[in-house]
């Protein structure tokens, strides 16, 4: 008998003693009354009731209140937003920075755009319940490590195992685009491991040329496949599998680069691919505003706090770089710039700096919303609060990008999740310390 792994174990048990995983329908329909409900696809409504279905998917939300019978919850005086969605997250992927064992961020390899970020998710970890508090409820878990690193995945953020909180397994392919910057420093200062500046940009121009083949090879690997793919004598290949969704547009490609060189190398080539993606990063991306524009190239922009990159530069180059972006025609996405996923809770912050700097509150609110779920083609079910999608739904007692502002109560597909966590426990703990 083959030995049965602890996850399908703890699945096996959470089914016979009816423990309920996200998504599966409550006994009866319900009602949010007398809250404040941004829907963010349109205006504000107060006074307003949210209603939603057994399966978990909102109904309606109306002025009239909820239908007769109907069970209800009274969060009169709450704001009632769409759950929050975090990009480009290490979340479930790093527990403790400094123990190399708890670090699952990166594969062996080069080029692996089999890999898949979600299977690597650990949903016991103490940093969810601590980034749900803050009114996140899904997250986009990014690879790293390699210069076609793999899929990233987005997942809700409750479930009992990875299976259960993976909401869509393949969101976007992650491209880390090669250095443009030189290093000018002599040999005498970098000793045996100095380059000439003719060798850095042959190691650079070698990286891009590489890079491209791959995909060549990947575009000819799927040319012979759709001729030969009933062949008996055909040999499939998982890596060149994994890019066909790519190349067939269902899966759009991030691209990691910061400076004004990497931006537009990185924009140009996705769209001489014909490629729908998005920057990631995007520290100089202010300065590239035009071709971002001109070719609807989206940002997710990690670098709210990030220090000035020149000494020339204003203190607020890239808490105002959000709002010249969108002020250009380009669609802001906020993603985590820590690199830790203890700081993802923090990404609502990086939003409302945003605001305080020229962007509208709006347009910062769809940034964590709409925009994210448009880009990974989940808009269907995710991102604002409207009929047919799912229900998560976080009640705060102010503005969600307040810092002031707490998260109250949260459901996700319908279902109340605890707000608890280690933080709340520690707190709660010390609170009770014996004085001296």
């Amino acid at each position: 008998m083959k030995p049965i792994s602890l996850i399908r174990l703890l699945s096996v048990i959470a089914v016979l003693i009816g423990v309920p995983s996200v998504g599966e329908a409550d006994t009866a329909d319900i009602a949010w009354v007398g809250a404040v409900i941004h829907p963010v696809s349109g205006p504000t409504v107060s006074n307003a009731t949210l209603v939603a279905h057994a399966d978990g998917r909102i109904a309606s939300i109306n002025t009239q209140g909820p239908p007769a019978g109907m069970a209800t919850i009274d969060v009169s005086g709450l704001h009632l937003y769409p759950g929050l969605i975090a990009s480009a997250t290490t979340l479930g992927l790093i527990e403790i920075d400094a123990v190399r064992a708890t670090v699952d961020t990166t594969e062996v390899g080069a080029f692996l755009p089999e890999a898949q970020a979600w299977q690597a998710v650990n949903p016991d970890s103490e940093v969810i319940p601590v980034t749900r508090a803050n009114g996140i409820t899904c997250a986009e878990v990014i690879p790293a490590g390699a210069p076609v690193a793999g899929h990233s995945s987005v997942v809700c953020l409750a479930g009992w195992t990875t299976e259960q909180m993976v909401h869509q397994r393949l969101a976007a392919l992650h491209v880390y685009w090669p250095s443009f910057g030189l290093d000018l420093a002599p040999k005498s200062v970098r000793g045996e491991g100095w380059k000439s500046v003719e060798d850095q940009i042959k190691e650079r121009t070698k990286s891009l040329r590489e890079l491209d083949n791959y995909f060549d090879e990947a575009e000819a690997y799927v040319r012979i496949a759709q001729v030969r793919g009933n062949d008996p004598g055909f040999r499939l290949t998982p890596a060149w599998e994994a890019m066909r969704p790519v190349l067939q547009g269902a899966v759009p490609v991030l691209v990691h680069a910061d400076d004004v060189a990497q931006i537009r190398s990185a924009v140009e080539w996705l769209v001489r691919r014909k490629f729908r993606g998005a920057i990631v990063g995007g520290l100089d991306a202010a300065r590239c505003v035009e071709i971002l524009a001109t070719n609807h190239v989206p940002v997710v922009y990690t670098r709210e706090f990030a220090l000035p990159p020149r000494d020339t530069d204003p203190y607020d180059v890239q808490y105002a770089a959000p709002s010249r972006l969108q002020q250009a025609g380009v669609t802001v996405i906020f993603g985590d710039g820590q690199g830790t996923a203890s700081f993802v809770r923090n990404l609502p912050y990086s939003a409302g700096q945003a605001v305080a700097f020229g962007l509208p509150a709006d347009e910062a609110l769809k940034g964590l919303t709409l925009y994210p779920a448009t880009l990974f083609g989940l808009q269907a079910s995710l991102g604002t609060l409207e009929p047919g999608k799912q229900a998560d739904v976080v009640a705060a007692d102010g503005d969600i990008l307040d810092p002031k502002t707490s998260v109250k109560r949260m459901w996700i597909a319908g279902r109340e999740v605890d707000l608890s966590s280690r933080h709340t426990r520690l707190f709660d703990r010390y609170r009770q310390r014996p004085k001296p």
